[in-house]
Parts: structure tokens; C-alpha cells; sequence
């Protein structure tokens, strides 16, 4: 199956989880118009109160859908937008992509930054999700699993059922890492 749109999110206020919506606007350069973390610099309030003069590389939060399955199959209810992603995927093995892969909603691009790194608020909206998405390996290598962040290199409309194209960069590929 070609990789898709499942949901797409937007809040207006600094709070957790984001509205679902029929379509969002990602406005090059800024993020999703009309959302609290759109900007050029951050607007994560523990990013804005570290230094608010840093460029936004998290202006759009992409969750793939398969995620919110595995968290069900552990008895977890959570639905698209829930955990804060302005997109949620089908079908796209986001965490696996390299920085600076481009991924293409029709005229809009999000360029990849790194992953997201979660924090204690997903405990807060439900106990004990934190270690879901969060867990260390064998290794003692810590995996992140809450998604991935980008900026919009092209602004455009997206929507729920839209395709995504997936436009790897130029080798050597680097693994995500937070951001």
C-alpha cells in the first residue's frame, strides 16, 4: 500500500493533545498555520524558557499510526492527535528514515530534523505511557518511538487519505536523533 495521511492535527494553545481536523495549512519556513508551535524560532515552552532565539527544527510532529496500534495492543487507548502529532502515518517506517529525508503532501514538504524526544506529559495524559515510547535496549542504547520532527520546506495543504512521497537525501545517510 502506498504510504498515507491517516488524521491531521492543529491546537491553537499550549496544551497536549491536538484537535483533529479536515486539512491543515504547513506554511513554509513556520510550521502549521495557527498552531501553538508554529514558528521560526521554538515555541516549545521548555525550549522558549532555554533560549527563545533558537531556530523551530520542530515545527511539525509526524506519529506513524502503527504506533497508536502497538500501544493499543498493551491496553492503552490512544487516538490520532492524542500524543500531540500535527500528522499521523500509514505505512511509512518514519523512524527508520535519515535526517533530511523530504516527505511530499501533494505541493507541501516536511523536511525531517531527528526524532521527538517525549517527555513526562505522555504520563500525565495516561500512566505509564512513557515507557512505552520510550525504552532502552540491550545495548543500553535508549529508543525513542514517539515519532518524528521537521521543518516545511514547502508550504501546501494536508489531508486526511493524502499520499506521502518519501525522497531519501543524498548518501551518506545519518540515523535520527532527538532534536
Amino acid at each position: 500500500m502506498p504510504s498515507r495521511v491517516v488524521a491531521v492535527h492543529s491546537n491553537a494553545a499550549h496544551g497536549f493533545s491536538k484537535s483533529t481536523r479536515e486539512s491543515i495549512t504547513l506554511l513554509e519556513g513556520l510550521g502549521v498555520e495557527g498552531d501553538a508551535h508554529c514558528g521560526a524560532t521554538v515555541q516549545h515552552r521548555s525550549r522558549v524558557a532555554a533560549d527563545p532565539s533558537q531556530p523551530n527544527v520542530r515545527q511539525v510532529h509526524l506519529i506513524h499510526g502503527e504506533l497508536l496500534d502497538a500501544l493499543s495492543e498493551n491496553g492503552y487507548t490512544v487516538a490520532p492527535g492524542d500524543l500531540g502529532e500535527n500528522v499521523t502515518t500509514r505505512d511509512v517506517d518514519l523512524l527508520g528514515l535519515p535526517v533530511g529525508t523530504r516527505l511530499r503532501f501533494g505541493d507541501a514538504v516536511v523536511t525531517i530534523t531527528g526524532l521527538r524526544n517525549p517527555c513526562q506529559q505522555i504520563n500525565d495524559f495516561q500512566s505509564g505511557l512513557l515507557k512505552q515510547v520510550v525504552r532502552t535496549d540491550e545495548e543500553g542504547r535508549v529508543i525513542r518511538l514517539a515519532g518524528v520532527m521537521g521543518i516545511v520546506s514547502r508550504g501546501g495543504r494536508v489531508a486526511a487519505g493524502d499520499t506521502i512521497d518519501v525522497e531519501l537525501p543524498p548518501p551518506p545517510h545519518f540515523p535520527l536523533t532527538r532534536v
